[in-house]
């Protein structure tokens, strides 16, 4: 692993970091905040999965988290949303696959298989690179995400419920398999046969047999992605017919931005502190 970067901040440390990838062929860069806590004792860990076209760095400089991350003693995990280099497979044509894309599976199409195995790399390989360099309790472990990577926390808790106390999303794409959004990444990572793709969606997955103990979804009503990418509300209507506690609030006025990310971090922050106790 290598220190890009490392900053004091709220009496913790802000750092950026990377190192290379098995499993996506590739170097990697994340971010992690460790509160002051970590001096004394391993504290426990949250994972936030980014949106399309964003790296690492768009919520550790808009997301306005480490404030309350450093008062609750939560270390906070940032990965990117794809492999990067100039080797790895992109779409130059669409935001919405290649780079900043990798929508958390792993491909099995050429050309992205090489180099697109998100999930592989978020749910094994840099856990393992989290426990080994950092002061981590990996038994309190929480995941939430925005947008692309609501999707990826809803989807990878569901996969992994043992593993994960809490999952929370803001304006998660709940229902990729039918969004236009996201169809066309699927169909190229994962093949024309849309039974696969079950396995990568949030709403199947639960139809599937799936559980969590229960979600938070904060959503923009002034979203210009809700009725076309987003829906959360298939999402609520899937946990209701299985039984799944889910709290969905719909918040007048704000849009897809990191102005709504970060006017909600904290309740999702308390919400998470809450259940890794």
């Amino acid at each position: 692993m290598k220190m890009i970067s490392e900053n004091k901040s709220h009496g913790g440390v802000q750092g950026v970091y990377s190192h290379t990838s098995k499993a996506c062929a590739c170097d990697m860069t994340f971010a992690v905040f460790v509160p002051p806590q970590a001096a004394k004792a391993p504290c426990p860990l949250v994972w936030y999965l980014s949106g399309l076209t964003c790296t690492h760095a768009n919520v550790m400089e808009k997301g306005e988290y480490r404030r309350l991350a450093a008062e609750l003693g939560l270390i906070i995990v940032c990965p990117d949303t794809s492999p990067r280099g100039d080797q790895v497979a992109d779409d130059t044509d669409s935001w919405q696959m290649g780079k900043g894309a990798g929508f958390y599976v792993d491909a099995t199409e050429e050309p992205w298989s090489e180099h697109y195995q998100m999930y592989s790399y978020i749910t094994e390989e840099l856990p393992s690179v989290i426990a080994e360099h950092f002061p981590v309790d990996m038994k309190k472990q929480a995941i939430f995400g925005h947008s692309m990577g609501g999707h990826g926390a809803l989807t990878i808790a569901l996969k992994n419920a043992q593993r994960f106390k809490s999952c929370s999303a803001l304006a998660p794409i709940v229902h990729p398999i039918t969004a236009d959004w996201s169809k066309a990444a699927f169909q190229a990572y994962l093949g024309a046969d849309e039974n696969r793709w079950r396995a990568h969606d949030a709403c199947t997955l639960i139809e599937d047999s799936a559980r969590f103990p229960a979600f938070l979804i904060d959503q923009g009503g002034a979203d210009g992605f809700l009725d076309d990418g987003l829906r959360p509300w298939l999402l609520e209507e899937a946990c209701k017919k299985a039984g799944i506690p889910i709290t969905l609030r719909m918040q007048e006025g704000y849009d897809h931005s990191y102005y709504f990310i970060s006017s909600f971090m904290e309740d999702h922050l308390r919400w998470h502190a809450e259940r890794l106790r």
